[in-house]
């Protein structure tokens, strides 16, 4: 058998992954991949594969048809995110697929608030500073009684309110399919977005990525924010409107944004994001420690020699 992997955190790891699967008389491919793979290299390689554990590649229908008209029995999603695999294809086409949910809360969540913490304090200003051989000293703002807008209160969510609110920040939730116990009730608000987001000195964007969060962070809903707002996004970048968020932060309505993701990624050379320096950019890393890609990477393989059975 065959198995492509095509996760890169997974890859870089995958000779401490490699016995295990040749232990089950598993060949691994496993190209060279910096963020994703084009639909048209996914296409070359899925027919003569049986296996496939998904990183942020297109897992489209015409993926996956190509891969049944070869090899192709089962996939896995690495990680929490669906947004890029077709599963009614895999559905339709008898492939059986699934995630890998609840594995980074803890790791994106604290991204999440080293995020904030970074924009409130810019950090990031007094690095580059000393770097070039200054000494700066930005005033910046305290985090007690502040107020954190939290958008999205899954396995993420969760861990990004119960740690800012450990810093004293009052907590505005937003998730409409939110699970959520008394001590959530006590502990946090919850509304309809975009109500009293007027309210958030920082806006933290950590939901999933569906037809119905697309933009939602747009003009209108930054128009509604406070003025020197700060925003993060730990989640999918087309859950803001960029050129919405560019234009805010050109007029400063943004105070800053910390983003490790974007609508294109990598963020492309000419991206008028580049041009704020104010801003912190991450490389869509929020889930890779160690620790984390250990985890999601033995639950992949769990689930993927379920599937070919080979357990």
């Amino acid at each position: 058998m065959k198995v492509l992997v095509t996760c890169p955190p997974m890859l870089r790891l995958i000779e401490e992954f490699r016995p295990e699967f040749e232990a089950k008389g598993i060949e691994l491919v496993t190209p060279n991949v910096v963020q994703t793979l084009s639909e048209a290299a996914l296409m070359e390689i899925l027919p003569g594969v049986d296996g496939w554990i998904i990183g942020d590649d297109p897992a489209t229908s015409q993926v996956f048809e190509a891969g049944v008209q070869g090899r192709l029995k089962a996939a896995v999603k690495w990680g929490v995110g669906v947004d890029n695999v077709d599963f009614e294809a895999c559905k339709r086409l008898g492939i059986p697929v699934t995630n890998t949910p609840l594995m980074f809360g803890e790791e994106v969540g604290s991204l999440a608030v080293h995020y904030v913490i970074g924009l409130a304090r810019q950090t990031f200003v007094i690095d580059r500073g000393v770097r070039a051989g200054e000494w700066p000293k930005p005033a910046g703002i305290s985090l007690m009684d502040k107020t954190a807008a939290v958008i999205g209160f899954g396995d993420i969510g969760k861990s990004t309110a119960r740690m800012l609110h450990a810093f004293g920040i009052n907590i505005n939730v937003y998730d409409p399919f939110a699970s959520r116990t008394d001590e959530d009730e006590m502990r946090y608000r919850f509304y309809g977005f975009p109500d009293r987001v007027e309210e958030a000195d920082f806006v933290v964007v950590t939901c999933s990525l569906t037809p119905q969060t697309k933009y939602m962070v747009n003009e209108a809903s930054i128009a509604k924010m406070k003025e020197g707002v700060r925003i993060v996004n730990v989640s999918r970048g087309p859950v803001i409107d960029e050129q919405a968020l560019v234009r805010a932060l050109a007029t400063g309505k943004v105070h800053s944004a910390a983003l490790d993701v974007f609508e294109t990624e990598p963020l492309p050379l000419d991206s008028p994001l580049r041009g704020f320096e104010r801003c912190i950019f991450g490389t869509h890393n929020g889930s890779n420690t160690v620790d984390a890609v250990r985890r999601a990477s033995k639950q992949a393989m769990k689930y993927l020699f379920d599937y070919l059975k080979l357990s």
